[in-house]
């Protein structure tokens, strides 16, 4: 197979780096095969309305809550395995080994605030743990504590083993992408170094390793990290790296599917697998299209999506949904073929709803693989996505308060269930042994502004809606100063204002929600002359002055929503959805004292709003009629259906702000 890389034209400086503005989370800004650049981490605010209130609840409760936690001898350990590895104090590592990588994603969420806010409490924060970090790196560029602990201690043992089954190199992508970021925030180039220097280790190790030893990354978030230093340090040795991380997966005897590495990624076309590191790979393969322009990339990219968007994925955004599965499942016999899988895709419609998996890491994996999508094609079903998920799968992973977590996000929580889960069903301060979902939803919440728009020469994308500020500059690096107006997603009127515009004609391309129909779009009062397609962005272009404002009024009303009838778990069972926000009811949201298990939902209901109140946040309930199922099912398995059915009053709520009410149980479907 004949492929071609494209390197950068600009040069590769050894000495220090420019501080890069303009560049956001992802710096695609020279990626040559990338329809859509990111805008700045500093240009976007919210300066209201749903986002502003959670990243209130982001920089006063979660920021300072998880770095105080992880700064907890006593709970994560985390820190204090740096200082053990430094030789600042004696110990042994603690915690699960990726722990470091969980205190890098804490780092990642100060850096991308600190870019906002300009918080000089956080600068200090940053540079402390910082110099902490260059004296725990070896001389070769090698950081990861439960190795280096024992070097420093003489307890090693089998070096390579532990440092290859250790989640090292998933600890390595995130400290190289939060070093990306604090470095974008912050134009000091101290814990960029330190990236540099794992960078470079890699690139060695890959060089000399055998397949067999290299094939052991759990987790392959170094694939976003390496593509992301090579786009801030024009380094080509890194692209290479990229690209030998791509070829080496799947040319080993002993791959598995759960790594998603038994063949190689050129002849995947399906999702496999745990979900987690399904994401993190597709989401680091894409980086690596955006620079090589493979189309082979892209393609298997597109296949896997669909089969995930069109077949694996919840109604909330959510991946990932068995404990345990099977691969390939009812083909074989063989135990060499047929694998466990944990966190499993599972099978095509597959999607249990008790026990479902749907871990929050998982469900932020889907977002990152999805803004890089997007970013690609600039295709308005890759942000429906981001949207979907931010909104309900990522948000249900933390509490209105900020300071409790779920690893797994199911779609019903029973008191009669008859076994005990894995995981259970309320938030925690801290996860024993898996932490790692409260450090990434506090990273992700920190970086939703930098979703909010794109940038092409043509003009700007309109992602995600919200009352926020943009402060930025064209592709052509002229000025574009704009603000939105609106209480999105609880209301669908948007108003988006002009404050500086860019001579000449420039095009804005709104996104027209795929949920929505009817949408209205207005220049200065006046419909727009175009037709607005659900699920595609709505081209405007024309030359804006200060004071152009363009009004958007998208539709919010219920929606009754059924699954494909292939998914067995919910035929003939419905959903209920307003604009982005799937809903569900709890326990305390019926009107009579009943399991949720026996509600029956009127489908000719009112479905009327209410704005209530929980944990001092303002949410908009929907109000409905159902009726009980009156026979109990105790030692039942199997009765005759029941004419004779109990009216009563349903409240429910959005599904990310379910179990902040101290209510038993929770369904998002209901049979009708």
């Amino acid at each position: 197979m004949k492929r071609y890389i494209i390197l950068s034209s600009i040069l590769f400086i050894t000495g220090s780096i420019a501080f890069a503005q303009n560049k956001g989370l992802v710096d695609n800004s020279a990626s040559p095969f990338t329809k859509l650049k990111s805008v700045g981490l500093q240009d976007v605010r919210w300066t209201g309305g749903f986002w502003q209130q959670q990243l209130n609840v982001e920089n006063k409760e979660t920021l300072p809550y998880m770095w105080d936690l992880y700064h907890n001898d006593e709970v994560s350990h985390a820190y204090a395995n740096f200082e053990i590895a430094a030789g600042q104090m004696k110990g042994t590592f603690k915690g699960p080994s990726f722990h470091d990588g969980d205190f890098y994603k804490i780092f990642e969420g100060l850096a991308a605030t600190y870019a906002v806010t300009k918080d000089k409490k956080l600068d200090k924060q940053m540079d402390e743990a910082i110099a902490l970090f260059q004296k725990v790196q070896r001389k070769d560029g090698y950081l990861h504590t439960p190795v280096l602990i024992d070097e420093r201690w003489g307890t090693l043992g089998p070096e390579e083993v532990k440092k290859q089954l250790g989640f090292e190199k998933y600890n390595m992508g995130h400290l190289m992408t939060a070093a990306c970021v604090h470095y974008r925030a912050t134009g000091k180039s101290s814990f960029l170094n330190v990236a540099k220097g794992v960078a470079d280790y890699l690139y060695d190790f890959y060089k000399k390793a055998s397949p067999e030893l290299a094939r052991n990354a759990i987790c392959p978030s170094h694939y976003m990290g390496i593509v992301e230093m090579y786009r801030t340090t024009k380094n080509p040795k890194y692209l290479e790296l990229a690209n030998n991380l791509i070829d080496i997966r799947g040319t080993t005897n002993d791959g598995t599917d759960d790594n998603q590495d038994r063949i190689p990624f050129r002849q995947q076309t399906t999702a496999m697998g745990h979900a987690v590191r399904a994401n993190y790979l597709y989401a680091g393969v894409a980086d690596l299209y955006a620079e090589t322009g493979e189309q082979k990339l892209l393609d298997n990219l597109k296949s896997i999506w669909e089969d995930v968007a069109y077949r694996k994925m919840y109604i909330t955004g959510a991946c990932g949904a068995l404990y345990d599965g099977v691969s390939p499942d009812g083909t074989s016999y063989n135990p060499t073929e047929v694998q466990k899988i944990h966190q499993a895709y599972g099978r095509p419609f597959q999607l249990p709803n008790a026990t479902a998996h749907t871990e929050t890491c998982a469900n932020i994996g889907n977002v990152l693989w999805n803004w890089r999508m997007l970013q690609l094609t600039a295709d308005a079903k890759y942000a429906d996505v981001i949207e979907l998920a931010l909104y309900n799968s990522v948000l249900s992973g933390i509490n209105l308060e900020g300071n409790k977590f779920c690893y797994n996000n199911p779609l019903n929580v029973s008191v009669d269930l008859p076994f005990k889960q894995r995981w259970g069903s309320e938030r925690e301060g801290y996860i024993a042994l898996s932490n790692c979902c409260a450090p990434n939803v506090t990273r992700t919440v920190a970086e939703v502004s930098n979703y909010a728009y794109s940038l092409t020469k043509e003009g700007l994308y309109v992602n995600l809606y919200g009352t926020n500020a943009l402060n930025s500059k064209t592709e052509e690096a002229a000025p574009i100063q704009l603000h939105q107006q609106s209480n999105y997603p609880w209301d669908g009127a948007i108003a988006i204002t002009f404050d500086k515009a860019p001579k000449g004609d420039y095009a804005l391309f709104l996104r027209i929600p795929g949920w929505s129909s009817g949408t209205v779009v207005k220049v200065n009062d006046r419909v727009v002359d175009a037709n607005s397609i659900s699920g595609s962005y709505l081209k405007i272009n024309r030359q804006w002055k200060k004071g152009d404002v363009i009004s958007l009024n998208i539709p919010m009303p219920v929606q009754l929503m059924e699954a494909n009838p292939l998914v067995e778990e919910t035929k003939n069972q419905l959903a209920v959805k307003r604009g982005p926000l799937v809903y569900c009811l709890e326990s305390n949201g019926i009107s009579k004292e009943a399991s949720i298990n026996d509600v029956v939902l009127d489908v000719n209901s009112n479905f009327k709003t209410e704005t209530i109140k929980v944990d001092h946040r303002d949410l908009v309930a929907i109000n409905a009629q159902g009726f009980l199922n009156s026979e109990s099912w105790d030692k039942k398995l199997y009765q005759p259906v029941q004419k004779s059915k109990t009216a009563v009053s349903l409240q429910l709520v959005p599904y990310f702000s379910w179990g902040n009410a101290n209510s038993k149980e929770m369904t998002v479907w209901f049979p009708h």
